[in-house]
């Protein structure tokens, strides 16, 4: 980067950016009951939300490399223009066919919003600074996590749903011009190579498998169509095949295969892989206890969720302000020990389990991913030198990703054989039981990843700072 970069305005660029990147999840599915009522096309329900993440998973790691060999600016500015014709023609769709294609082409350019700001920050500041600043943003998801469900309950009720994708437009306009006029990059003297054969292959063992994860989380208590998923994950492990030896002969691979030789980068991809599967069932798992076993509103289960979104971005802060002076160790240790217990106390709960005692276990677990997650990423940043940066938080960020897709699948086979169609509120609670306890001994393996971590935080700060 030259001296003519300001950090300021580019630095509020990247905050607009990831705010769109997290709020899009939120608002769609709070709006997605409206969209349906005006649409119709109630049995593609699911997949207006995952073709979108289908979408975002593969293109991430692309944008990483991509953005290793041109530079941040130019594939950021390029994400983000596919991210906004991705919105703009999802709040034009007139059937729920053509928003399903349209929402495909939106998350095609959220890989952009999701990886290159973290590897832009990598390469602005900094160990020390990208700490604190890497807290902020983290935070942002947090805020995005309060904000989504009213915005998009708002805009659905006295708006119109349309503006859930229209309201991108401008802020990614203020993002886009703030970049444009304030980022000033080296060019590459060198002429890149891409590695077209490794996209492609990716691309398509990607989609085979997250299909097949797909249609496993979606059967929706019916029979799982074992005829249609187990052919695409045969075709997903033959192109997974192809594409590591293509990578291994590639001189300038897409996923490079060194990153997995790193320690500390596997140690961090195998923690965050695990930690989003605990993520993903709280989210999706306990407003389904809140109303399904409890029998509470929407409304409430809503607000008892309150206290993650305020512990996570206050976590995420304080582990920016922390990293740099303990390390990464011991922050993580601490982190998991915070998930452990309050996965563990999840297994307590019953119809009768007080509302305090659920909310406090819902704060312990947004401070434990705010301070894991936060400290993931500094890792990721830092582990590597900056022409490697953008793939190896890409590559990060796709793991997580995998994590959060294949808990799903696997928990929702777990909820949809437990329970019926008729929510039987004593079958529901011993199905959400089974899977509670499965998420307490995954964050059990999570502390036993993170004590392989360098043995000191000075340590680690070091090698942090020699790799940035």
């Amino acid at each position: 980067m030259t001296k003519q970069t300001n950090r300021r305005n580019v630095t509020i660029s990247l905050f607009i950016a990831t705010f769109l990147a997290a709020i899009e999840g939120t608002i769609v599915s709070t709006a997605m009951p409206g969209i349906t009522e005006d649409l119709g096309g109630i049995q593609l329900y699911s997949w207006v939300i995952s073709v979108y993440l289908l979408t975002t998973v593969i293109s991430t790691p692309i944008y990483g490399k991509l953005s290793d060999l041109y530079g941040r600016k130019s594939v950021y500015i390029a994400g983000t223009l596919i991210f906004l014709l991705g919105s703009t023609l999802s709040g034009v769709a007139h059937s729920m066919n053509a928003l399903v294609w349209f929402r495909a082409i939106q998350g095609l350019g959220a890989g952009a919003l999701l990886t290159l700001p973290y590897a832009i920050i990598g390469d602005l500041f900094p160990f020390e600074q990208r700490a604190k600043v890497q807290g902020w943003t983290s935070s942002v998801w947090g805020i995005a996590g309060i904000v989504g469900p009213l915005a998009g309950g708002v805009l659905v009720d006295y708006v119109s749903w349309r503006w859930i994708f229209f309201m991108n437009l401008p802020f990614a306009a203020v993002s886009l011009t703030l970049l444009w006029l304030s980022l000033h990059e080296t060019p590459q003297k060198k002429k890149p190579h891409i590695d077209y054969p490794g996209i492609v292959t990716f691309s398509a063992g990607m989609f085979c498998f997250l299909y097949a994860t797909t249609l496993l989380g979606n059967h929706n208590g019916a029979g799982i169509a074992w005829g249609s998923i187990v052919p695409l994950l045969v075709a997903a492990l033959v192109l997974f095949i192809v594409f590591f030896f293509i990578e291994f002969r590639s001189p300038e691979p897409m996923i490079p295969l060194k990153l997995f030789r790193i320690r500390t980068l596997s140690v961090i991809n195998s923690s965050g892989f695990l930690l989003a599967v605990i993520q993903v069932v709280i989210v999706f798992y306990l407003p389904l206890w809140l109303q399904g076993v409890m029998g509470r509103s929407a409304t409430y289960s809503g607000v008892a969720m309150i206290p993650m979104s305020v512990t996570w971005p206050a976590a995420s802060i304080m582990a920016g302000q922390l990293v740099a002076k303990f390390g990464v160790r011991r922050l993580l240790i601490i982190a998991v020990i915070l998930l452990f217990a309050s996965s563990a106390g999840l297994t307590l709960m019953n119809e009768h389990t007080t509302p305090v005692f659920l909310m406090v276990l819902i704060g312990i677990l947004g401070a434990g991913f705010g301070l894991a997650f936060t400290s993931f990423t500094i890792t990721a940043q830092s582990a590597v030198g900056r022409d490697m940066r953008g793939a190896a938080i890409a590559s990060h960020n796709l793991i997580r990703t995998l994590g959060q897709t294949i808990g799903i699948a696997i928990f929702g086979i777990v909820i949809n054989t437990g329970s019926s169609q008729t929510i039987d509120s004593g079958l529901l609670a011993s199905s959400l039981h089974i899977v509670f306890v499965v998420i307490a001994v995954i964050a059990a393996l999570s502390f036993v990843l993170s004590l392989l971590l360098p043995q000191s935080g000075k340590d680690s700060l070091e090698s942090a700072k020699a790799a940035s």
